[in-house]
């Protein structure tokens, strides 16, 4: 058997369905094996959407999706979507491609030392020098991605060795790995500091984006009734209807859900990563922070946590929610206040007719379209703050966004793998002019794929959150505005559909013709971010401030 080919059947018992990819010459090898496989080849027009598309497989399947490139410049194109998802905890292996090891007659031609570029980026690299070790190599690859804390993979392919022969096809079991127990110990110190403390509050993050952990903390939250606020990446863990949701972590400070932090004096952090900005900052002895995760806290200036509880999230909280009774002595009334003064807040500006479009207008029509089990995914840009604070996600992993590398350019190529993970999920991409252009080739992949999906773009033309951040800093507005195409006869040039809503009475029925009309769909909505520095740095401050 040629090793390419037990390479291949290594991923199929891995349980690989698709790779994404863009292959060269040093590939062709493994191309022609995935051509008799169950894997399904897809390629892309990038290498980095590649990533990003294989990234969101593992984010919301668990199970490690696959990149594909060839040597040097394709596999640098991979870089940002190693670190999209090693800081993101996606699990997600790539596959490149290199020049025979042994003998090659090409000198250093496109020779970049990718393993060694990868090493950072990456929970485990490594380059194939034998056939025999290529199941353990890809064992061992999809078990240190997948396992907690997820993450990216690397494993670079060299073309003689693909083209070896191995007498012998011996795979290894993928065997399931239980995860570690909290220690007694631990679950008694943080059970007591619970009981003990007036003001206690709970902080959903990133990391109890896991069905078996939404589960346990509703069961926490509806016995107990501590209030609760999320991360941006923690948004849905629980339905964000509920009446003791505070809201979330968008902005840095000043927000009404930092004056119930501020009142806390027990924070129980389910789930957090200091990838993610903390969304409080540590003043020793003020309060008591409790650590549940995974794995021990990443101590840092902003975070160190007085209590930690490692290991399984959901059994964790399982074992705390039988430990504990509510207490008398709890006192949540400051908390319904700020819980009062942030929904009459989110209720302003929703039916704004201004055009463009107001963006707490943009997120209410898409909040009143979109079914509970739609699908957002958020590029990066001002919109996302808008919608992380504003768009009450009701299931676990309903909004995508990236708020550990933050990378421009995401959000198509996450679209579309959640489209393919979701077939029969509504999902919207949505995009700032900026960071739809850096992979706004892919939607001739969506249109070969077929995908039912549609993108709103929406345009200011402008880098629209450095320009904020711009005015915020007091500096001129200078350096941040750019020309755009026509994007519908560019969606049209691609073989998608274009639409151009010409007031904020249009957009939504625009949304929904989209939607029942199937394929690909791009909207070209103009919005209006002038209310940016005074809503997000002085309305919401002052509106808090006075609770």
């Amino acid at each position: 058997m040629k090793a390419a080919a037990l390479f291949v059947k290594a991923l199929e018992a891995e349980g690989v369905h698709s790779i994404f990819g863009v292959p060269g010459e040093e590939n062709l090898d493994l191309v022609e094996a995935l051509r008799d496989s169950s894997i399904r080849l897809i390629v892309t027009r990038h290498e980095q959407a590649a990533g990003f598309m294989a990234a969101t497989w593992g984010r919301l399947t668990g199970e490690a999706g696959v990149a594909l490139s060839t040597l040097g410049p394709g596999a640098t194109n991979l870089v940002t979507a190693a670190a999209y998802a090693q800081l993101g905890a996606m699990p997600m292996l790539m596959i490149t491609g290199q020049k025979p090891i042994r003998e090659h007659k090409q000198g250093l031609f496109q020779l970049v030392d990718v393993v060694d570029m990868m090493q950072p980026l990456t929970k485990y690299t490594r380059q194939l020098v034998s056939a025999a070790t290529i199941p353990a190599r890809i064992r061992e690859a999809f078990r240190r991605a997948e396992e907690e804390r997820p993450g990216a993979v690397h494993l670079e392919l060299p073309e003689d060795i693909a083209r070896d022969t191995v007498e012998e096809a011996i795979l290894l079991p993928t065997e399931y790995a239980r995860r570690p127990s909290p220690d007694d110990a631990a679950l008694v110190q943080a059970a007591e500091a619970i009981s003990k403390a007036r003001h206690p509050i709970l902080m959903i993050g990133a990391a109890a984006n896991r069905q078996r952990t939404t589960v346990a903390l509703r069961a926490f939250i509806d016995k107990l009734g501590i209030p609760f606020f999320t991360t941006q990446m923690g948004k849905g863990v629980i339905d964000e209807d509920h009446p003791l949701w505070l809201g979330n972590a968008a902005l840095s400070d000043g927000d009404f859900v930092h004056r119930a932090i501020d009142a806390a004096d027990a924070i129980i952090n389910v789930g957090h990563d200091v990838v993610e900005k903390p969304p409080f900052l540590m003043r020793k002895g003020r309060r008591t922070v409790i650590h549940i995760n995974f794995s021990s806290a990443e101590v840092d200036a902003v975070y160190f946590p007085q209590i930690e509880v490692v290991g399984d999230i959901a059994h964790t909280v399982e074992r705390l929610t039988d430990a504990l009774q509510p207490q008398e002595h709890w006192n949540f009334s400051f908390f319904d206040r700020v819980r009062l003064a942030f929904h009459s807040q989110l209720e302003d500006h929703s039916r704004d007719d201004r055009f463009p479009m107001h963006p707490v207008r943009v997120v209410d029509d898409t909040r009143s379209f979109m079914p509970d089990d739609g699908v957002l995914c958020l590029d990066n840009g001002m919109y996302k703050i808008w919608f992380a604070r504003y768009y009450r996600a009701r299931e676990p992993n309903s909004m995508l966004l990236d708020n550990a590398l933050a990378s421009m350019g995401a959000g198509l190529p996450s679209a579309m793998a959640a489209k393919m993970v979701y077939p029969e999920r509504k999902v919207l991409a949505i995009c700032g002019d900026g960071g739809f252009m850096m992979n706004s080739q892919e939607l001739e992949t969506a249109v070969r794929l077929r995908l039912d999906l549609v993108v709103l773009l929406l345009r200011d033309d402008a880098y629209g959150m450095i320009r904020w951040k711009q005015a915020e800093m007091g500096y001129a507005d200078y350096g941040m505005t750019f020309g755009n195409p026509d994007f519908v006869q560019f969606a049209e040039a691609h073989g998608a559909h274009g639409h151009r809503p010409a007031s904020a009475d249009e957009f939504l029925p625009t949304l929904q013709r989209a939607f029942d009309a199937g394929g690909v769909h791009l909207i070209d909505l103009a919005i209006d971010y002038s209310d940016n520095h005074r809503i997000l740095n002085e309305e919401i401050r002052r509106l808090s401030a006075a609770v």
